[in-house]
């Protein structure tokens, strides 16, 4: 078998062992068992944030869209946010709170058609690790208000590396004064 056949067949080998271990997860009832095992983060009980309101009232603060992003973790559809194409120097701020978030000047097309920055403010934001899609991911959340803002990587550009993957929905924009 020559290097190319062996790799192939390898790379089969392991996903029909990963589609039959999530098949028998699912069918056994063992999403649950699974989930037990990989918590949605690394922190344990609620936590607590500088601005917190009842679920009521963050429905009757935030748009039907930005209530599933900031509270319930949804993201947003690629290539939907009016803030991909803002290109005014100011400042990006939660849609929960106000806080200050990014600066335009570390604003970056990612082609992800979500917006990307590659660094934040000054502990504006934090961040845990989550396992919704059974793997380990980096979820970005405002520091304020705890509002899930999206997702961070190790693909963005210099200086630090990093991509924040952010919802539109889930953020304001406050151009600069021009004054």
């Amino acid at each position: 078998m020559n290097c190319v056949n062996w790799q192939f067949a390898y790379i089969l080998k392991i996903m029909m062992k990963r589609r039959t271990f999530l098949f028998s997860l699912a069918a056994g009832g063992g999403v649950l068992a699974f989930a037990a095992l990989c918590p949605a983060s690394e922190e344990t009980g609620a936590e607590t944030f500088e601005f917190m309101l009842s679920d009521a009232e963050w429905r009757e603060r935030l748009s039907e869209d930005a209530y599933a992003v900031l509270r319930h973790e949804a993201t947003e559809r690629p290539y939907t946010s009016m803030l991909l194409h803002e290109k005014r120097a100011g400042t990006y701020i939660c849609a929960g709170c106000d806080r200050p978030l990014y600066s335009s000047s570390a604003k970056f097309n990612s082609g992800t058609g979500w917006p990307s920055f590659f660094e934040a403010l000054p502990n504006a934001v934090g961040t845990k690790t989550d396992y919704k899609l059974l793997m380990s991911r980096i979820e970005v959340h405002c520091r304020r208000c705890g509002g899930h803002l999206g997702h961070l990587f190790d693909d963005g550009p210099a200086p630090t590396g990093k991509r924040h993957c952010i919802n539109g929905v889930a953020m304001g924009f406050r151009p600069a004064d021009t004054a």
